[in-house]
């Protein structure tokens, strides 16, 4: 066993090194991405009214944070399994649940006021966390196994 991780060291760097790049993402999200929603929920929500947005730059942090994620997040699943034909599918598949996600938040934000502020608070986590690698890596590790 030790051998086999002294065998992927460099894999295994590189897959740290992407890990990492997912925390600065997070640690520097104040001052990367227009995100009002930070500081709201960070806070009593549940008695306060949602914050004033400007929409399109809404929609373009919350495509920045995703693209990163999902950008560190593949590169971590490639350097891991090596598996092109599974990297493609990942791939598509952050595209498509980017796709509902975005539509689905937006649709909430706009048609449903206030009322669904958790609705809101877990949508908005599935965009702007890399919650899809941990499906992802235990999906593609119980593939390679059962190979």
């Amino acid at each position: 066993m030790l051998q086999k991780l002294f065998n992927h060291k460099v894999r295994i760097a590189l897959a740290m090194g992407f890990v990492l790049m997912l925390v600065l993402v997070r640690a520097y999200e104040d001052s990367l991405f227009y995100d009002p929603f930070l500081n709201y929920f960070k806070s009593d929500y549940n008695n306060l009214p949602l914050p004033e947005i400007n929409n399109l730059k809404l929609f373009i942090g919350l495509l920045f944070r995703y693209f990163l994620n999902s950008i560190f997040s593949l590169a971590i699943i490639y350097v891991l399994f090596k598996d092109v034909q599974g990297l493609k599918f990942a791939s598509i598949m952050y595209v498509i649940l980017f796709v509902i996600l975005i539509v689905v938040f937006f649709c909430t934000l706009s048609f449903f006021d206030g009322d669904n502020k958790m609705v809101l608070f877990y949508i908005r986590r599935f965009l702007i966390q890399p919650i899809f690698l941990l499906l992802f890596l235990s999906a593609f590790y119980y593939q390679k196994q059962n190979r």
